[in-house]
C-alpha cells in the first residue's frame, strides 16, 4: 500500500525562524480542524533498564514552548524508565494530513501543583479510574478491576477525588524538534530544529 503525498502548502525552514513552538502549535490547530482521531495522541518512546526501547500512546496535556505534558501513575513502565532514564521522544501521527511532529529530549516531572490543576479537570470517573488501576501490574480479570473501580467509587461517595500519591504528570523539555510533511515521489519535508542554538537544518528524506 503507497500513498503519494500531495499537499497544497510547502514546509520551508524559513517557517522556523520564530522557533518551532509557533509551527507546532499551528500544526496541532489544523490536526484539530481536520478532525484527525485524537490529535493530542503522540507515541512515547522510552528504555528499559537494558536500553531496551518501549512505545506506548499516551496523551499530550500542554503542548508550550518549555515542553509536552503527559500524565501516569508514576509506578507504571513508562514512569519507571523515565525515572532510570529521564529521555525520551514522542511523535504526534497526524497520518490524515500527512504530517508528523517529533520532539526528543530530556524529562522531568511536573509540580505538584500542575497536577493537582489537571487532575481536578478530568471527568469523575476517569479520577476514580486513576485510583482503581495499579498501572502496568498483572491482574487477574476483569471483574477484579471492575470490582477495583466499584470499591473507590464507595470509598469517595460524596467527596472529591484527590489526586492519588503515586499519579502525576511529566514534561519532556525540548532538544530537538522534527517536522515531516509528506510530498510527492517520496520527497518528503524532513526540517530538524536544536532547541539550544536554533539552528534549522532540511534533512533528506
Amino acid at each position: 500500500m503507497r500513498v503519494d503525498y500531495r499537499q497544497d502548502t510547502d514546509l520551508d525552514a524559513d517557517q522556523l525562524v520564530d522557533g518551532w513552538f509557533p509551527v507546532a502549535r499551528a500544526w496541532l490547530s489544523d490536526a484539530i480542524a481536520a478532525e484527525i482521531p485524537e490529535p493530542n495522541a503522540m507515541v512515547l518512546a522510552t528504555v528499559d533498564e537494558a536500553g531496551r526501547p518501549s512505545t506506548r500512546t499516551v496523551l499530550c496535556k500542554d503542548l508550550e514552548r518549555d515542553g509536552v505534558v503527559f500524565y501516569t501513575n508514576y509506578e507504571s513502565d513508562k514512569a519507571t524508565h523515565l525515572t532510570r532514564t529521564p529521555y525520551a521522544s514522542v511523535t504526534f501521527p497526524w497520518i490524515g494530513i500527512a504530517r508528523q511532529l517529533s520532539i526528543r529530549g530530556s524529562v522531568e516531572k511536573v509540580s505538584a501543583e500542575t497536577t493537582a490543576e489537571y487532575f481536578a479537570t478530568r471527568p469523575r470517573g476517569s479520577q476514580l479510574g486513576a485510583w482503581a488501576s495499579a498501572q502496568s501490574r498483572p491482574i487477574g480479570s476483569r471483574a477484579e478491576l471492575e470490582q477495583a473501580l466499584a470499591d473507590v467509587t464507595t470509598r469517595f461517595d460524596g467527596e472529591e477525588v484527590p489526586v492519588p500519591p503515586n499519579w502525576g504528570g511529566f514534561r519532556l523539555i525540548p532538544d530537538t524538534v522534527e517536522f515531516w510533511q509528506g510530498r510527492t515521489s517520496r520527497l518528503h519535508n524532513r526540517i530538524r530544529v536544536t532547541v539550544a542554538n536554533a539552528v534549522v537544518e532540511r534533512l533528506q528524506p
